[in-house]
């Protein structure tokens, strides 16, 4: 249904790279668009088989960053929310809603030269940077 649908710069080896150890799901607030639709606008864009899952409020029945759409989701992999990382470009939606639900979060802001750092957040500003913060927080997460 979107007339132009395009990746992120570098979005394919990042993804290819972190599909080999991890689940990677998309989760949306997208309220008009059904899994399905979404679906089709990754494969228009050749990234379909990069993710595992797609989760969307449609669908869901829930928005972020309401405890039950991280509920639903966690609950439908089958993962605690220690091993999870949320990824979003929405500080306070995606990182901020999913730490209030126990699940570390990466900034993707490619808006600004803002850096939040805590506990249970990083802030990249270009995707290929995902990769090490993922490993970052692996390795907060084994000691």
């Amino acid at each position: 249904m979107w007339p132009k649908v395009e990746a992120l710069p570098d979005v394919r080896e990042v993804l290819e790279e972190l599909g080999s150890s991890w689940t990677l799901c998309l989760a949306t607030n997208a309220a008009d668009s059904t899994e399905e639709l979404i679906w089709r606008a990754l494969e228009r864009v050749c990234l379909k088989g990069s993710f595992d899952k797609v989760y969307c409020a449609k669908n869901v029945g829930h928005r972020k960053p309401t405890p039950e759409f991280y509920i639903h989701i966690l609950t439908d992999l089958c993962v605690r929310k220690e091993s999870a990382i949320m990824v979003g470009d929405n500080f306070d939606t995606d990182v901020l809603g999913a730490n209030k639900n126990g699940i570390r979060g990466i900034w993707l802001n490619e808006k600004t030269t803002e850096k939040r750092n805590g506990a249970m957040y990083k802030t990249i500003h270009e995707l290929r940077a995902l990769p090490s913060e993922v490993v970052g927080f692996l390795d907060s997460i084994e000691k």
